[in-house]
Order: structure tokens, then C-alpha cells, then sequence
């Protein structure tokens, strides 16, 4: 057997109690995954490291929204559509 079949790199957990995890989780876990900053980096490389990474946060972070918004919209009208307008209310109001 190779030994790529063994190594699994670096795994990570992270819990939530009676929830997901929100948007903002995701969107950093994406955004680390982009934008990896060595800690090695010259300070001004770092510097602009760090705020490269910041805008790719809030890019993410508003995509995952509008993804977010844009299902609960398709939920809302396949629940209408199929006459249960009581339940697409709660849901839109999530």
C-alpha cells in the first residue's frame, strides 16, 4: 500500500450545541483555506497578507449569505406551492 493512502494531512473539530455552525464559521474556514500566511512572511508582506485575507473573508462570508437566502427562497416556495403556507412563514422567518 502507498503511503498516500495513509497520510490525512491536518483534521480539525469543532462542536456546536444544539445548532450548525453559522456563517461566519464557514466563511473563516473557507477563507483559511485560501489564504494560508506564513509566519515566517517580512511584517509589510504579512500586513498585506492579513488584509488580502480580510477581503476574501467578507466576500465568502456574503456569498455563504446569499446562498443561505437564496434556498431558504426555493424551501419557502416549494412549501407554498405544495399548500403549506403555515410552515413557509416560519421558515421565511428564520
Amino acid at each position: 500500500m502507498s503511503d498516500a493512502f495513509i497520510k490525512l494531512g491536518q483534521v480539525g473539530v469543532h462542536t456546536t450545541e444544539n445548532k450548525g455552525h453559522d456563517p461566519e464559521f464557514w466563511a473563516l474556514q473557507v477563507t483559511n483555506k485560501i489564504c494560508g500566511i506564513s509566519e515566517h512572511a517580512p511584517d509589510h508582506v504579512r500586513q498585506q497578507a492579513l488584509a488580502f485575507k480580510t477581503t476574501v473573508y467578507d466576500i465568502v462570508l456574503r456569498g455563504i449569505r446569499s446562498g443561505i437566502a437564496s434556498d431558504r427562497t426555493t424551501v419557502v416556495n416549494l412549501l407554498r406551492g405544495q399548500g403549506h403556507g403555515d410552515m413557509a412563514d416560519i421558515i421565511k422567518e428564520l
